[in-house]
């Protein structure tokens, strides 16, 4: 962490920590600064007034409890007023007019929402709600909540029309109520928390504190500025930079609507998450032309970044609503390090695919030097869809592209542990804790926290919870569902379907004196309250079809410090794919009889289980910190900038065969290492399809030049000469042995080695697949068959332990424009398939080309033949295969070796990284794209240069 002291951190997010409110300031309070949790009530002052009114009688419910708190109000940390109960009625889960449910009357009577709904506190405002299920236009477009964990982003910062749930609350909680009139010449402001920020975002850097001095976050306010003049948007820009450490984008209010609500909400959201609608009714997804403003968007952020860098400088791109980002920075900050996270999930390639401008948002990411992922899943994820929409060559640690390599990462988010203990210890939690245990004696609690949309699988909670109370009613009347719900639109209520299925269960099992499922909203319920309800659950429900790493349930297990009650939770969510979190109860949301089963599990559980399986949970939370997030992804976007700029500023030389030929004169053993097709011989495509036997027999004869030169530096005692190739032996290589029999030779990239001959003059061939299951082979062919069958002028080249495509075969690709799209399409298409049937069941890997592909074993390549070259115990000394000592990991990258001389010419890059280690090696690239090689060396260049190291004496 020491290393980022020295620099300053960029943080680009669509919303700022903090937002600006046009009006006075609010009265000083202790929690003024403005650090309470996005999503949450404001803290009440030191000076408030006791929470519970002893003397009011006996309270029902935690609801009363909170808004009996409500009849003596303290002064907020705004001067936007606060509803006098704002724990009102949730219209559209109150029973719809008519029912005639045995016992739905009097349950809606007294069941606890309905009677706060009665109990307004005097003096204040009534505002009615809306009851039953408002349904949508039958054309209207399913509407996706998109936000994070404790944050509101759901709401548009342009009108639209109010969420049915927050009909009883203020306005002043929605971003189109913080419109400016545009008559208004002289205003004052002052800044809040921004309840639409990507709440675990700013609590990670928070958490961080004086470690990460120096930081400048770049977003937007969150609320309308189209009405701002110029002398206000100067003025909230220098506060904003002096006092918070923000500079604001200014977006039109227009372009912002369409990017966020049309293609962040309707398009990018639902593909990342697995929720592709169906058609016809999805024109707007596939063919979105909102995009537009998605570009502008992401072009003005690249503005004010811009703007603002200064050398030095690390900037980090967060989230899918600016995927855009890192390529416009890479174009015109070529050398800055850029980091990009992805805060949700992303999806198999089938899913991506089907996006309209998925290349342009696959090219954009690419512009990073690091992509950040939560689990390893989502990575894996990203590298095969790059391989199958760019056809880039997908590697274990990123991107290979022509010219740069762009490190994927796995970067779990995670909490801030020692901000929720602290918070525990605060007595209002204590109070809490002691009120809700005495109002809900004898009885379960189970609480869940989620956005009432189609992702977060509410409706799927429910319905379990009521297949739960079916199957056991011995608990009916003794368990309580606390959903704490995030505020969300009018639209998504009515497709998460929570609405309907809350009025039935609660008209099914309530009574006059219980409610199975009670409401609360996060922009009405304190943090302190909330970590009361964690404490005292006895289970912590979470559902989610999709997510991409569920933090309300790293909460739920530090809170749960004491009692040690078990976690239920979706194997759909990124926190379940890591070790430590599969001591939970784990779930399928969609199986509610299995999910009813955990319920009962969990409330059955005994001590010593539930313990267990705490202290495991617990292991995984206090482990995967914020603090651990934060350093780990700044490091290692640092770390890759400078990795890559090693290889990219530095300007690679052409050969200079003076400068090398007076080492070479006095080296006593020399080491010759030298690629054979591409490098040594340029084969034309008729070459390689008569090599390979396309329309009639194999026919090989090797360029008498390359044989030549091969032989005259053999001849000499002091050179050892092996040549690199990815033919086969049978039918290629084997003439080669036979016309240079003082060579070693490398086949099929690795798979195969012929030492130099013995004294005796006998050299065999050694395979170093022998112990590898090559049964994959038949599958393999099989596939490339069926592509080959759909792309005219394709073939196969099988090899005896390896398998070449040749997808193109024709010279020109510009008269053929259409063929070529199509065979790339097609390329893509197998090497997808054969990773996801037999990569990973087989260890294969696949190494794309310019027109062709290799699939190969996964731990065998030109590189690590050059380690048994160069390794005393290697089999290409002891010409036996018995002990592999030589391919284990420490012995891999010894650097000490017997040679004085070491030159090696090739385009593997992961040889030439390997042999730069050494001290006596000169590296010689013959491709064209960027090298860590010490030299360039053109194709055509290579015989003559050897021709003069041959001919020294």
């Amino acid at each position: 962490m020491s290393s980022l002291r020295h620099h300053r951190v960029i943080i680009a997010s669509l919303f700022l920590p903090n937002t600006a409110v046009i009006g006075d300031s609010a009265p000083s309070s202790p929690d003024q600064s403005g650090t309470q949790t996005p999503g949450f009530a404001s803290q009440t002052p030191a000076s408030r007034q006791p929470l519970l009114q002893r003397n009011s009688g006996p309270l029902k419910s935690i609801v009363e409890d909170l808004k009996d708190k409500t009849r003596n109000p303290t002064p907020s940390l705004t001067p936007r007023g606060e509803s006098a109960n704002p724990f009102s009625s949730f219209p559209g889960l109150t029973l719809p007019s008519g029912n005639n449910a045995p016992g739905a009357v009097a349950a809606a009577a007294e069941s606890l929402i309905d009677a706060l709904s009665n109990k307004l506190s005097s003096g204040a405002a009534k505002t009615p709600g809306v009851s039953g299920v408002v349904t949508p236009a039958p054309n209207s477009a399913r509407q996706y909540q998109t936000t994070h964990h404790g944050s509101n982003a759901g709401q548009p910062r342009v009108q639209r029309r109010q969420s049915r749930s927050s009909g009883n609350r203020n306005a002043s909680r929605s971003l189109s109520s913080s419109r400016v009139d545009p008559g208004l010449r002289s205003q004052k402001y002052h800044f809040e928390s921004n309840p639409h920020c990507n709440g675990g975002l700013k609590n990670a850097i928070e958490s961080v504190g004086d470690r990460l001095r120096r930081k400048l976050w770049v977003g937007t306010l969150g609320t309308t500025t189209d009405g701002f003049r110029e002398g206000l948007r100067r003025s909230l820009e220098w506060r904003m930079r002096e006092e918070r450490e923000s500079v604001p984008v200014w977006i039109p209010d227009s372009d912002f609507a369409s990017c966020y609500d049309e293609f962040c909400h309707q398009v990018l959201w639902p593909a990342l998450h697995y929720a592709v609608p169906d058609a016809p009714k999805t024109k707007s997804f596939y063919e979105s032309a909102a995009f537009k403003q998605y570009v502008a968007v992401n072009q003005r952020f690249a503005d004010t970044i811009v703007a603002a860098y200064q050398e030095g400088d690390i900037i980090w791109v967060n989230d899918y609503h600016l995927m855009l980002l890192p390529q416009m920075l890479r174009d015109r900050l070529p050398g800055a390090p850029i980091g990009f996270f992805l805060h949700v999930a992303f999806p198999s390639s089938e899913i991506f695919r089907c996006l309209s401008v998925r290349e342009d948002l696959l090219k954009g990411l690419l512009g990073a030097d690091l992509l950040g992922f939560q689990t390893a899943n989502y990575a894996r994820h990203f590298r095969q869809t790059v391989s199958r929409i760019l056809a880039a060559e997908a590697l274990p640690k990123g991107i290979q592209l022509d010219d740069r390599f762009v490190d994927v990462g796995v970067f779990p988010m995670g909490i801030d542990v020692a901000s929720i203990r602290q918070k525990k210890r605060d007595p209002e939690v204590t109070e809490w804790v002691n009120s809700l245990r005495q109002r809900y004696a004898g009885m379960k609690l189970i609480v869940g926290r989620d956005k009432l949309d189609v992702i977060q699988g509410v409706r799927q909670k429910l319905l379990a919870f009521e297949a739960f109370l079916e199957k056991y009613p011995e608990y009916q009347g003794k368990v309580v569902l606390i959903q704490v719900a995030l505020q969300t639109t009018e639209e998504n209520e009515s497709q998460g379907g929570v609405a309907d299925v809350v009025s039935h269960l609660n008209s099914k099992f309530s009574t006059l004196t219980y409610q199975p499922v009670v409401f609360l909203h996060t922009q009405d319920l304190t943090f302190h309250q909330y970590l009361a309800l964690l404490t005292v659950a006895d289970a912590f429900m979470v559902t989610s079809l999709r997510e991409g790493m569920a933090l309300r349930g790293h909460e739920f297990v530090e809170c749960q410090e004491k009692r040690h009650r078990p976690l239920i939770l979706s194997e759909f969510t990124g926190s379940y794919s890591f070790s430590g979190f599969r001591s939970c109860i784990p779930i399928n949301p969609w199986d509610k009889r299995g999910t009813a089963k955990a319920i009962y599990q969990a409330l059955t559980m005994s001590d010593e289980e539930a313990t267990s399986r705490w202290e495991d949970l617990h292991g995984h939370v206090v482990t995967q910190t914020a603090q651990a997030f934060v350093t780990s992804f700044l490091v290692r976007c640092l770390r890759s900038n400078l990795e890559h700029m090693q290889s990219d500023t530095i300007s690679v030389a052409a050969l200079d065969v003076a400068r090398v030929l007076p080492r070479y004169r006095h080296s006593q053993k020399r080491l010759f290492l030298i690629d054979f097709e591409g490098t040594l011989w340029q084969r034309d495509m008729r070459t390689i399809a008569r090599n390979a036997g396309v329309g009639g027999n194999p026919s090989f004869e090797p360029p008498k030049e390359a044989i030549d030169i091969l032989n005259k530096l053999a001849d000499d005692p002091r050179n050892e000469v092996w040549l690199l190739s990815g033919l086969p032996v049978k039918g290629s290589l084997e003439i080669v042995a036979e016309k240079s029999p003082n060579i070693g030779i490398v086949a099929e990239n690795g798979c195969f080695i012929k030492p130099r001959p013995d004294r005796g003059g006998k050299a065999a061939w050694i395979s170093m697949v022998a112990n590898f299951n090559l049964t994959w082979k038949a599958s393999c062919l099989e596939m490339l068959q069926y592509f080959s069958e759909r792309t005219p002028g394709s073939f196969v080249e099988e090899r005896e332990a390896s398998v070449v495509w040749r997808f193109w075969t024709e010279k020109n690709v510009e008269d053929h424009a259409l063929d070529w799209q199509w065979a790339r399409r097609q390329a893509a298409e197998a090497q997808n398939h054969i990773f996801d049937s037999l990569g990973e069941r087989y260890g294969l890997r696949i190494i794309p080309g310019s027109t062709s592909f290799l699939v190969l074993p996964n731990n065998i390549s030109r590189s690590t033949a050059v380690g048994a070259i160069l390794h005393p115990g290697g089999p290409a000394r002891t010409g036996a295969l018995a002990a592999p000592a030589w391919l284990a990991p420490e012995t891999t990258e010894d650097t000490d070796t017997e040679f004085d001389f070491v030159f090696a010419v090739g385009k593997d890059e992961k040889l030439m990284r390997r042999l730069n280690e050494l001290d006596n090696a000169e590296t010689c690239s013959s491709g064209v794209k960027g090298t860590d090689a010490k030299w360039k060396l053109e194709p055509e260049q290579v015989l003559p240069a050897l021709q003069r190291l041959a001919e020294t004496k």
